[in-house]
């Protein structure tokens, strides 16, 4: 299913010449420098590429190559692109001063120069491939070497590299005859290939042995699909992806398109551990353009702009309500794909795979939307990112510091519209402990992840409102409550006090509440008669009789389980929130001033 949807995307973007995915035979590759020559094969330059993005990042530019190729082992130098690799191919350079690497980086150079001298007689007449040639043979490399940029060149661990005759644009692997020649063969080849049937489309042709890597994260490379020989995965005698049939031409169509997906900013996010890829599958007549799905997918998924935190998801959010109902049309066969990967050795594990139409998709991120929103400060962007939610349940915030699985686990969850994982509400709970700090965001994370395990089969929990809910008789959300009530308390006996209860009492309180009630009741009283306003001080007391009702010392819980901690946490952030909104039409305000 994940190699036909990425294969069927292919073929939609081939057919596009806009789409910038590459044909059969090529790839698109960024390279930061090009050596430029002349027809003679006489060294004139090296080039560089490189320029500045707008993260202020320096990036090479992108060009249309020949397609690369597998290789892996202890004789993977004899594997070699056509007309560019890595420097230790094309001029020779070790990636260390040791004789072991200076050996290799000369039988890498050699077995270059041998595939380009292996190209039918007539691409190596055209003069950009006989220039190649001949600036080998005239030993031009040395120059490369002397010039001034090649001691920022040699500082990108395997920097690729490529030709261009002097005063081209294109480079000499873009002409006309070396992309015609790839077009028309095969650029792998096997003395014993095998005919099968393609298990993607059914075609009968030559079975693809090695499949082309992808590169899943920085450094990282792996296969989405690789079998070893004589390893326990062989099967009825079959060996080496001779058990999973798949024909040259197919594994060009799926791992370019992956490969495409993972280059473009617009289908790809990375969390965590993990790369979510995305894409929708449309019609041509569509009220809705491809691109203007996977923007609004990527901005509910990613980090927002700090200029303008709302201004991406709140359109994704608009248009996932309008297509949910029904403003924008969409058809059943109109889907969406989600992919997520993350590196395992040599090979890719497969974190998440969902699929579904864009209607369907639309009402579970409107129900997402939904289900996070939660009484915030003006200062606090409206809707949240997943990006945030998990950064939340980390350590300093970082996304490297988020559990493994936790980001494809959640996404699964946002996407068929079931309860959160229990181990985001665990984490979530973990770092408030931790910091004593119950934000917007893990409130937020709280709040949904109890109402969709409500919605399905807890009824016993009950259903968290956006905000401070007097009618919620939930004792782990009262005694939440009260607590806020005590340190807003504290904090207007003593103004301008660095620490208050929150940082001794904060963990106590949430989990073992009777050991605790006793002392803040009796640090209430005190603070209470530090308070000069009357007023306050009824208000104070009303809203703390509103609050525990039938609760007294008696039955107050000895323990809270972390479920129950989670209310708590809820039913204080409620609170706090409660007395920095003005509600001049409540009576039960105990902040009426305004704060």
């Amino acid at each position: 299913m994940i190699l036909q949807a990425l294969y069927d995307y292919y073929q939609r973007k081939s057919r596009d010449p806009e789409s910038g995915i590459a044909p059969i035979g090529l790839e698109i590759k960024e390279l930061k420098f090009i050596i430029e020559i002349d027809k003679s094969g006489e060294f004139k330059n090296l080039s560089n590429e490189q320029e500045k993005n707008r993260k202020g990042k320096l990036e090479g530019k992108k060009f249309l190559l020949p397609r690369s190729v597998g290789r892996s082992g202890k004789n993977a130098w004899q594997t070699s692109y056509l007309l560019w690799d890595h420097y230790g191919y094309v001029v020779a350079h070790p990636k260390d001063d040791t004789d072991e690497s200076k050996n290799m980086a000369k039988k890498q150079n050699e077995k270059f120069v041998e595939t380009i001298k292996s190209l039918p007689a007539e691409v190596k007449e055209d003069s950009g491939v006989k220039a190649v040639l001949a600036f080998y043979e005239k030993n031009e490399v040395e120059k490369v070497k002397n010039h001034s940029l090649w001691a920022e060149c040699s500082k990108i661990q395997g920097c690729n590299l490529s030709f261009r005759l002097f005063g081209d644009v294109n480079l000499i692997p873009e002409r006309d005859a070396v992309q015609k020649y790839l077009f028309t063969s095969s650029s792998e080849t096997f003395s014993d290939d095998k005919m099968g049937h393609c298990l993607i489309t059914g075609e009968y042709g030559v079975i693809k042995r090695v499949h082309t890597p992808t590169p899943i994260s920085k450094n990282r490379n792996g296969k989405i699909v690789a079998m070893q020989k004589n390893s326990g995965y062989d099967s009825y005698g079959k060996e080496q992806a001779f058990n999973a049939p798949i024909i040259s031409s197919s594994e060009f169509a799926f791992s370019t398109a992956l490969n495409s997906l993972i280059a473009s900013e617009d289908n790809r996010v990375f969390l965590s551990d993990s790369t979510i890829l995305f894409w929708a599958q449309q019609k041509n007549d569509t009220e809705i353009t491809s691109n203007e799905w996977d923007l609004a997918v990527k901005s509910m998924f990613a980090d927002p702009p700090k200029d303008n935190p709302d201004e991406g998801v709140l359109k994704a959010k608009g248009l996932f309500q309008s297509i949910s109902s029904g403003e924008l049309h969409t058809e059943d066969d109109e889907r969406f794909f989600a992919l997520g990967l993350a590196p395992n050795v040599a090979r890719i594990s497969i974190r998440l795979w969902k699929t579904g139409t864009l209607r369907e998709m639309s009402g579970r991120f409107c129900d997402y939307f939904n289900d996070l929103e939660i009484v915030r400060s003006p200062l606090e962007p409206e809707t949240l990112t997943l990006s945030r939610i998990l950064r939340a349940t980390a350590f300093e915030y970082k996304m490297d510091n988020v559990l493994p699985n936790l980001a494809g686990a959640v996404v699964s969850s946002v996407i068929d519209g079931t309860p959160f994982p229990a181990t985001l509400m665990q984490q979530v709970m973990r770092r408030i402990r931790a910091e004593q700090n119950v934000n917007r965001t893990r409130a937020a994370t709280l709040k949904a992840y109890f109402n969709r395990l409500h919605r399905t089969n807890r009824k016993d929990l009950k259903e968290v409102t956006m905000s401070l809910d007097r009618e919620n008789k939930d004792v782990a959300y009262r005694i939440g409550r009260l607590f806020a009530v005590l340190e807003k308390i504290q904090e207007e006996a003593n103004p301008g006090i660095n620490a208050t209860i929150r940082d001794k009492f904060y963990g106590s309180m949430s989990s073992t509440p009777a050991v605790v009630f006793p002392i803040l009741m009796r640090l209430k009283n005190h603070h209470l008669g530090k308070i000069e306003n009357v007023g306050r001080k009824i208000n104070f007391e009303r809203e703390i009789s509103q609050i525990l009702d039938d609760i007294s010392i008696e039955n107050m819980p000895r323990n809270l389980s972390l479920e129950k901690q989670g209310y708590f946490a809820i039913g204080y952030y409620h609170q706090r929130q409660y007395f920095f909104t003005k509600k001049p039409n409540d009576t039960g305000n105990v902040d009426k001033g305004g704060n």
